[in-house]
């Protein structure tokens, strides 16, 4: 498995990526019929594009030569001092293989001149929780909008310090 930066070409597979990883962690969680509906709102194809051409970003996929097996997004502020870690998910088949890690060392690479790195995880997804815990995240607050502005989703925002 080797870490690149996604191209657009990639966004159908990190579509389906997307998909699958988001109802085997949250179906049982918001239900089968809300994770369809944010998926295709979240995850659609003009959100995924418009998120490879936004500036003080890195969109990378884990690719094995013949698909993709995980992908992370992460964006620096103005000051590139701190970076919020939009997503990182693995198809489900390959997670437990150190993909995850891999992505996380590519998105900490990605910006060296950052300080911090913070993002926000569903406290049920309890696997997420325990991977960045191990990762070196700390708790540091929460948010009742998880993801996007108004989503109603609550969750806790992690953080580690880099610098």
């Amino acid at each position: 498995m080797f870490v690149r930066t996604a191209s657009k070409r990639d966004l159908d597979a990190v579509r389906a990526l997307l998909g699958e990883a988001w109802h085997a962690t949250y179906d049982p969680i918001y239900g089968p019929e809300r994770v369809a509906a944010i998926t295709a709102d979240w995850h659609s194809l003009a959100s995924l594009r418009e998120q490879l051409e936004r500036p003080r970003s890195e969109f990378l996929v884990a690719d094995d030569g013949e698909a993709i097996g995980g992908m992370a997004y992460a964006s620096a502020d103005e000051s590139g001092r701190t970076v919020m870690l939009h997503q990182l998910y693995v198809r489900p088949a390959m997670q437990g293989r150190g993909v995850g890690g891999i992505l996380l060392g590519e998105v900490f690479d990605s910006f060296p001149e950052a300080e911090r790195i913070r993002l926000e995880v569903q406290e049920a997804n309890l696997g997420a929780v325990a991977f960045y815990e191990a990762a070196g995240f700390v708790r540091a607050g929460r948010t009742s909008n998880c993801g996007r502005d108004q989503s109603g989703i609550p969750a806790l925002v992690m953080e580690r310090r880099l610098a």
